[in-house]
Parts: structure tokens; sequence; C-alpha cells
């Protein structure tokens, strides 16, 4: 049978949220960053089943079983991988490939994409072009009144399109590119008369990258409100861009969304744009629609909080409930801010500046205390039959709440609103929030070999603190791992040279074997790091020498033996040898 094409796994990989995924099967409770549970895979009393969801893997203590989200999909449902990658796909909404690739078919997948990738680059190139010459005088200058400076402009990467009918197609035609994977870029458009011309035509033009930071579609604003068409054209969907699955700014701001350790959810390009460049926060932008779960899932891969900044209009204000209640089904903290009357992000920061739209932000309420306010609003708290009805409205949110401990906390919080006793509405809650479980099976580990202490630190590393670690190894070589009982995990972690720190620990629990991703899933599963990721790199280099010494040492034994007259100069070269292993050894203390 063939297999998915990489580039198929890796997005799968990377909009799975594990915990989603497995709280299908296994109610888990939060446990500081992670999440823990009963082990679906051998029968106990004492939760011992834990799930890292900033690290895409599961490990249980009881049993040693781990691994990645693939692994528990096959490991509980008894599937194989490729079975399990189609499972994964069907749950996150991703669109399986047609025919599951062959060498052939993945060469071919590859090249388009880089193809579309190489139209899409030159085309931002084009749009730049275009805003800086004359003819995007009026753009430059929309552009200002907005309050955005060059500098901004350049780090969006913001963009003009001309009036021109062809302009932008003259150019890809020029580059090499067929009228056909034009049309596939969604950048040209064939009219029902067979003429083909740019779908972009007198718009500022914003590049919509994927987290990594390549160009994969546009969104195109219009310059007259009489031009016709919407006010805001988007690129269609293709082979490199899904919509649903993506976030606009996010290459910019994960950095900056990890060190703050939350999100701001703004709604178009503009609001975007100018939180991003008053940094007044870490924003991403849902580009005028509700939340998917499968941004969400992305999302969650930067952080776990999220404070929503939409308009407070009622599409605004309808937008915000619908992200907010997928939000908190996903796991989410969330927070809402709302602006004045008339305002969104973009005009409130241009207007009140950066400070004032900090401390919205600071004084953000709860979501669910927000919403419960909302529903609550001109309720008639003495009449009983008023009461119910929040009570039922409130359950299909409250049922959404993943965690137990939290959907307590509403309870109470919805039983002191309603005035309904708290046992009341935490029994109707629970019987609203149905859990899925299945049966338990044993599973039984094979031994996973004797790892020294600096290769666990090192594997730790790999997971927790990713850069470090993989600069650490980095300094050692094929001869610093030989004997080592984890050389398989080191080796191929140092294959993955290429993969960004954020996927690398997920794509190394996808590379290797079952024993050595349960073992790895074993070490990450401890709350603190062993030693530091050089420190480790120190101590095996030291192994090494020892045993390169030792190995000297034997042989000089040896030709001592048989007679140290006759074998003075390989003596004399061995212990020269052994002086050098000495001197290293000596300057890593």
């Amino acid at each position: 049978m063939g297999l998915f094409p990489q580039s198929f796994i890796d997005d799968l990989r990377l909009q799975a949220n594990i915990l989603t995924v497995v709280q299908e099967y296994v109610p888990l409770k939060r446990a500081g960053t992670s999440y823990k549970g009963n082990c679906p895979f051998h029968n106990e009393k004492t939760p011992s089943f834990v799930v890292h969801p900033d690290k895409g893997f599961f490990h249980c203590f009881g049993c040693g079983v781990g691994g990645d989200v693939f692994k528990f999909l096959e490991l509980h449902e008894k599937i194989g991988f490729q079975d399990a990658v189609r499972m994964l796909a069907q749950k996150v909404g991703l669109a399986i490939p047609e025919s599951e690739a062959t060498s052939d078919d993945s060469r071919r997948d590859t090249a388009l994409r880089e193809s579309l990738l190489k139209i899409h680059e030159i085309a931002a190139a084009y749009f730049r072009e275009q805003l800086e010459a004359p003819v995007g005088g009026r753009a430059r200058t929309q552009l200002a009144e907005r309050g955005l400076t060059p500098q901004t402009i350049e780090q969006l990467g913001l963009g003009f399109a001309p009036s021109a009918r062809e302009g932008l197609k003259a150019r890809l035609v020029k580059q090499g590119f067929n009228q056909g994977l034009l049309l596939q870029s969604g950048l040209i458009v064939q009219r029902e008369n067979g003429e083909v011309v740019d779908r972009f035509r007198n718009r500022l033009m914003v590049p919509i990258c994927r987290d990594s930071g390549s160009v994969i579609a546009f969104g195109g604003r219009q310059m007259d409100p009489d031009q016709g068409g919407p006010k805001y054209l988007n690129s269609p969907e293709t082979p490199i861009y899904s919509k649903s699955r993506t976030l606009y700014g996010l290459h910019l701001t994960k950095p900056l969304i990890r060190k703050m350790g939350f999100a701001v959810l703004v709604e178009g390009y503009f609001d975007f744009a100018q939180v991003f460049q008053s940094q007044a926060a870490a924003a991403v932008a849902s580009c005028g629609t509700a939340l998917t779960p499968q941004q969400a899932q992305l999302l969650h891969r930067f952080t776990s909080k999220v404070v929503l900044s939409f308009d407070p209009d009622a599409a605004g204000l309808g937008a915000a409930v619908r992200s907010c209640e997928m939000l908190v089904a996903e796991g989410f903290t969330v927070n809402v801010v709302v602006l004045d009357k008339g305002d969104d992000p973009d005009t409130f920061i241009r207007k009140r500046g950066a400070d004032q739209y900090r401390a919205r932000l600071r004084n953000s309420r709860p979501y669910l205390e927000y919403l419960l306010d909302q529903a609550a609003e001109g309720v008639d708290f003495s009449n009983d039959d008023s009461r119910r009805e929040l009570l039922v409205k409130m359950l299909t949110v409250a049922a959404r709440i993943p965690d137990a401990a939290a959907r307590d906390q509403f309870a109470d919080r919805l039983a002191h609103k309603a005035r309904i006793t708290e046992d009341v509405v935490r029994a109707e809650i629970r019987k609203a929030a149905v859990n899925r479980k299945t049966a338990l099976t044993a599973r039984e580990l094979p031994a996973s070999g004797q790892l020294k202490h600096a290769e666990k630190a090192l594997i730790w590393g790999l997971i927790h603190n990713t850069g470090e670690a993989r600069e650490a190894l980095g300094e050692l070589d094929e001869a610093d791992l030989e004997g080592l009982a984890g050389r398989q995990i080191l080796e191929m972690a140092q294959s993955l040279h290429d993969e960004p720190a954020d996927l690398l620990p997920s794509t190394l629990l996808q590379r290797l074997s079952t024993v050595n991703a349960q073992l790895v899933t074993s070490i990450a599963a401890t709350a603190t790091s062993p030693a530091p990721p050089a420190a480790c790199t120190r101590a095996l280099k030291r192994l090494r020498w020892e045993r390169e010494r030792a190995a000297i040492q034997r042989e000089i034994d040896r030709l001592q033996e048989l007679g140290a007259t006759q074998h003075g100069i390989e003596i004399d070269n061995l212990w020269q040898r052994k002086k050098d292993l000495l001197h290293r050894i000596e300057q890593l203390t």
C-alpha cells in the first residue's frame, strides 16, 4: 500500500491537537501544563497517564506506553500508521489526498507546492514594487492615513495591485510559468469569455503567510468604494493555502506569543497591523470570520490563553461568541475585550494609543463570565421558567468545557446567577458533558535498555528545550554516540537538523520505533531537566575519550607483555595518544 506524501503528514501533524484527540477517549484533568487521567492501555485506579499538549506527546508512568498523536490512535484503535493518519485527518478536517502517493506522486506533489510558493514569492515582490512605483501613490497615501510607518509596511510586505489587467500575469509568464499553473495559483482567473486576467486589480495587497513565513495567498482591499467586487478579495483555496487552517500574522508574532503567554485575536488585516506596529500585544487575525477548530489547534502550539478583541457591533460580537465557544472547547483560557462603540483595534489604537489598548486588555473579562452576564441580561429571575431557560441555554456552552474542574466552577457561577442549587446545576452539566469511554486493555512495553544520565538529559532537552539541546547535539559526532543505548534516538534527532524547532519533538516521536518513542516519552514526562544540554555533550565526549583511553591502555599493556623493547615505537605512539586524550578530558572539567 502506498504511503502518504510526507508534506501531507507534516501538515496533519501541525494541525492536530493531541489533547483534543485523547480527550475523545480518556477523561483528563489539568495538572500544571499537562493533563492527567487513567491510562486506557492498562487497568489502574490512580491516574498515571499524562498528556503534554504543548509538546505533542503522551506517556503512562504505569505501563510505560507513550508516543505522539499518531501512536495513540494506533494503540487505542489497534490500527497501523496509515490508518491512524486517515483517522486523524478526518478528525481535524484535513482533506486526504485522492490517491495515496507513490514516490512519483510524492515528487509531483512536492514540485507543485514548490512552484506555487515560488509564484507567490514573485507576486509578493511584484506588488511591493508597484506600491513603490508612481502608480502606487494613492495606495501609499491610504496606508499613511492609516498611520502605518514605512517599517511596518515593509515588515508586513504590503503592496499594490495596479489596474492593469495582465500586469502580474505578464511578469509570471516572463519567469517561465505556464498558464495552467498560474490558474492553479489563484492569482490569475479565466473569465467566461476565455480571457485570462489578474485576479487582483486596483487593490491594496496583503500577503498571507504560513507560520514558517512563506507567502501562500493574498488579501486585496478596494482602493475605491465604487470600484466593484467585495471590499476584501481573498485568494481561493489552493494546494498550499487553506483559509480555515491559516492565522494571519502568526509568522511574525509567534515568538512574542510564547514569551507573553497569550495571544490577542483580532478580525482583520489592519487591526493586526495596528496592534503589531504599536507593540501593544502579540496578535493574530482570523480575517473577519469566526475561528475554526483547525486554526485553534494551530494556535494551541504556541499558547493556551487567548484574548478576543473584536468589533463591538452585532456582527463582531457574534463572531466573538462563536470563536469563544470553540476556543473553550479546545481547552483555551479565553478573555474578551469589548471596545467602545464604533471602534475596532485599528481605530482605537490610532485615536487613543497603545497604552490605552493595553489597559483594556488588562481589564478584559473571562469569556464565561462575560457570556453568562450577556445571557442573563433581561432575564426575570423571579420567574422559574425564565431561570430554567437560562440554565438550558448555558448547558450547551458548559458541556463543551473540556476540563471537569472548570465545568464545576462555571456551574457554581451559573447557579449563583440563576438562583438554582449548585448540586442541581452541576448534575445537569455533567449529564450534558458526556465523556466517551472505552474498555481498558493491557499492553507490555519491551525492555528499553540502560541509558547514561547524560543521554537521558539530552533527550529530555530535545523535547522541552529544543533549540539549546539541538545545538548541543550538533557538537557530537558519530564516534561520540558509539555504544550508547540511546544512539538511535540521538542519531535520528541529528538527522532532523533542518526541522523547525517547534516541530522537532513531534517529528522525532513519529520517526522513531515504538520502543524508542516510548523511551523518549518516559524521559520527557519527568518534570525537570536532569542536566543542561551543554553539560550532557561534555559528559558524552568525556565518556567517549575515557573509552578510547582505556582501549589504548589495554593495547599498551598487551604490547608490553609481548616485549617493550620490540614494540617500543608503537608503545610511545600510544602513550602520546593517551596523553592527548587525558589533556582533552582535563579541559572538559
